[in-house]
């Protein structure tokens, strides 16, 4: 995720005075404070920078009066100071105190000038405080499972139905034909869109190819084109489900008038070796062999899912704390951004994406926190199992991400190193190797596959 930056704690040659006062779970005041001569001595020390390096009228480089420096570089110098002392001061502050930190602190100058001490305060916010949990032996269940041969049909008639043709017919529809229509739809007597604005695709569509199966478009839409032919015009009633992708629509009933443009009729490809060798294969049975393969490591890898989503759930339900607002917020964001992305990938309209913002976002803000927590405590489990990421890995990761966005190694990296998200890099590959130890020393029972819905 790359979502906690942690302060720096560098060993400084001073001390500071510190006062932390709690606002809030997670979040703290620190009130800052270094001695004058300190900030004096800071001064002196970048007068004599600048003096060195000063080139004023009349005088070699290096050799102008201090005074004079001073003077001309008045401003500079004063701007010099604050910038090394304040953040030097606020790292002291933090590793005196022991804080751990999240994110970057919110500074507000009090005091700072020649002669002063220098005195500021900075709203933080640091890693949530929990006992750790028993994470060993967290039970999950994994399905028993195995590829049939009834599965291997299906996933080759899948195949098949990727290479249909059609083929415009002078005949009724037929249960499964595809019916190219025209239509207009209402609700409560309305155009559709006076109940649903964004479902403009429901309400009228031309030459709108309908699969005629039950559970095509709308459940009981294209059972009541059978038997009609080009050019006739039939009144449908439909009901929209309960949970209806629509939700203004959900329970309604709807009426439809649709005109039959076309009737085509599927042409499926034989099943033989020339079928098989448009696939890569040397013939059916290979293919046959190929296709189980690949549904067999498909099966693992939802089994392997499966498991490591309920040890992770399972130990997430084990602590309960306060998280870093602005770190939860932050991933908030991330996820709504991820969200979206993959809604419109899918199709779905920027109308429908907004009359949902409320959902997404509820789900976005739960996810984000779950994936909050399991950063920290992923964290806390690799510090104390000392579970480390090597450098070779993170390299090897980054060269396949680039392979996958078709980019070279070398501006990957310098697109990374734009966003600062090498470290998100790393924190992913600890996390997988934390899930992976917690699936190893989890508790696995396998269990009977459960019954699908009718």
């Amino acid at each position: 995720m790359g979502m906690i930056a942690r302060a720096s704690t560098t060993t400084e040659r001073f001390s500071v005075n510190v006062t932390v006062e709690n606002l809030a779970p997670c979040k703290k005041l620190l009130r800052v404070e270094l001695e004058a001569q300190k900030v004096d001595d800071a001064f002196e020390e970048m007068l004599k920078n600048y003096q060195r390096q000063a080139a004023l009228p009349g005088f070699r480089p290096g050799k102008a009066p201090k005074d004079m420096v001073a003077k001309r570089y008045e401003a500079d110098i004063q701007d010099e100071v604050k910038k090394k002392l304040i953040p030097d001061a606020y790292r002291q502050a933090v590793k005196e105190q022991k804080l751990d930190v999240v994110g970057y602190p919110d500074i507000e100058e009090i005091q700072f000038g020649k002669g002063q001490s220098l005195q500021f305060a900075a709203t933080i916010e640091t890693a949530p405080e929990f006992e750790m949990p028993e994470y060993k032996g967290i039970s999950a269940k994994r399905e028993k499972g195995e590829v049939s041969d009834v599965d291997v049909e299906k996933a080759i008639n899948l195949l098949r139905d990727r290479q249909t043709d059609f083929k415009t017919v002078a005949r009724e529809v037929a249960q499964g034909d595809v019916a190219v229509v025209n239509f207009t739809g209402t609700t409560d007597g309305k155009p559709i869109t006076d109940t649903a604005p964004t479902a403009r695709g429901l309400t009228e569509q031309k030459n709108f190819w309908v699969n005629v199966e039950k559970t095509s478009f709308i459940p009981g839409f294209a059972d009541q084109l059978i038997g009609a032919k080009a050019g006739d015009k039939r009144t449908v009633n439909v009901d929209f489900p309960a949970d209806f992708v629509t939700p203004q629509l959900q329970g309604k009933q709807g009426t439809y008038e649709v005109e039959v443009v076309e009737v085509k009729e599927k042409l499926l490809p034989e099943l033989n070796d020339d079928f098989a060798k448009g696939f890569g294969a040397e013939n059916l049975e290979k293919l046959r062999e190929g296709v189980r393969n690949d549904l067999d490591n498909e099966l693992k890898y939802k089994q392997e899912r499966s498991v490591r989503g309920q040890v992770v759930e399972g130990l997430l339900s084990r602590v309960q704390c306060e998280l870093p607002e602005s770190v939860v917020v932050q991933e908030t964001r991330n996820v709504v951004y991820n969200i979206v992305s993959e809604n419109q990938k899918r199709g779905i309209s920027k109308e429908m994406i907004d009359h949902q913002k409320n959902e997404i976002f509820n789900s976005a803000s739960a996810t984000a926190k779950d994936r909050v927590k399991a950063s920290f405590l992923f964290q806390k489990i690799a510090e104390k199992e000392s579970i480390k990421v090597e450098q070779n890995e993170v390299l090897q990761r980054i060269q396949q991400l680039a392979a996958n966005y078709q980019m070279s190694p070398e501006k990957f990296i310098k697109e990374l190193q734009k966003r600062n998200g090498v470290p998100e890099i790393y924190e992913q590959l600890q996390a997988e190797k934390v899930i992976d130890f917690l699936v190893q020393n989890a508790h696995v029972e396998e269990v009977a596959p459960a019954a699908n819905p009718a």
